[in-house]
């Protein structure tokens, strides 16, 4: 690279280490946060249970919780909340014995919503079939529904914005760097 002039060096330097960061930070970036664990866990057989509680894998934002009955009504929750990664609401009435879908979505630590539905079942008296029945069909989600962008992945728009700063940046560090003469060779 002696051959070129100094400050086209340093400019291929800058684009190369500005191309290595993005491509290191770029999986950490793309990936969403994960639900971990719930209670009840999905497909789950549990008496009636007094709190939800949602594990995710990073500090998430804007929680929605619905618990959905096997005729598509609401049982009563109170307000989530959230503590770190945990979001947690109670329960406020006795559940009956039958199938329900926990239905969620929250905002993850990257921007994104992110959404899921977990079916359980409250044992009672009704028998395994009436309540394997019942657990299929609450499947309505009572959430309104993400854009494809939001639930297929793709590059966030922070990243575009921040290689679109670092190319102002290159642009405007090449046109203030002095022109050399490109007729004699450096030294």
């Amino acid at each position: 690279m002696a051959f070129l002039p100094k400050f086209v060096r340093r400019m291929v330097l800058a684009v190369v280490s500005c191309g290595i960061l993005l491509v290191l930070a770029a999986p950490a970036a793309l990936a969403h946060d994960q639900l971990r664990s719930s209670s009840p866990a999905k497909g789950s057989s549990v008496p009636s249970p007094e709190r939800i509680e949602l594990v995710f894998s990073a500090r998430v934002h804007f929680p929605a919780v619905v618990l959905r009955r096997a005729d598509n009504t609401q049982a009563p929750l109170s307000a989530p909340r959230t503590e770190g990664p945990k979001v947690t609401t109670d329960v406020t009435e006795p559940l009956t014995a039958g199938g329900y879908v926990i239905a969620w979505r929250v905002v993850s630590s990257d921007g994104h919503p992110i959404e899921g539905e977990i079916p359980f079942t409250v044992a009672g008296s009704a028998g395994p079939a009436e309540t394997a029945g019942s657990t299929a069909q609450v499947s309505a989600s009572p959430l309104p529904a993400a854009s494809d962008q939001d639930t297929q992945g793709g590059i966030p728009w922070w990243m575009w914005a921040g290689l679109a700063a670092l190319v102002v940046i290159g642009v405007f560090v090449w046109s203030r760097t002095p022109r050399q003469n490109r007729t004699t060779p450096e030294e």
